[in-house]
């Protein structure tokens, strides 16, 4: 039988390896950019791509807990050069999504 402690300790764990919602909104952003891999990336698209991530991830969250997510996401985006690719630039939300 497991103490309250240690459930406490087993709940902290699981958050902890949870992904943030910001995480989630990234990699949920690169799913919807690589529907289209190959056409270039234009900061309005990427703008629709990660509100689409955005509605799916924390939608029906508290405006608060929107808004600190997609801060978190926003500012963890690399700029949109002008050759990316929307495949290019998802695998860059890959690896950034680890960070956040």
């Amino acid at each position: 039988m497991s103490t309250p402690l240690g459930q406490a300790d087993e709940a902290l764990r699981q958050i902890q390896a949870s992904p943030s919602y910001a995480q989630q909104i990234l990699l949920t952003t690169a799913a919807v950019l690589r529907i289209q891999p190959g056409r270039p990336l234009y900061p309005r698209v990427l703008d629709i791509a990660l509100g689409f991530g955005a509605d799916a991830i924390v939608g029906e969250l508290p405006t608060a807990v929107q808004l600190d997510a997609l801060d978190r996401a926003r500012a963890a985006l690399p700029p949109v050069g002008n050759t990316v690719t929307h495949g290019e630039y998802a695998l860059l939300l890959d690896s950034i999504a680890k960070t956040v």
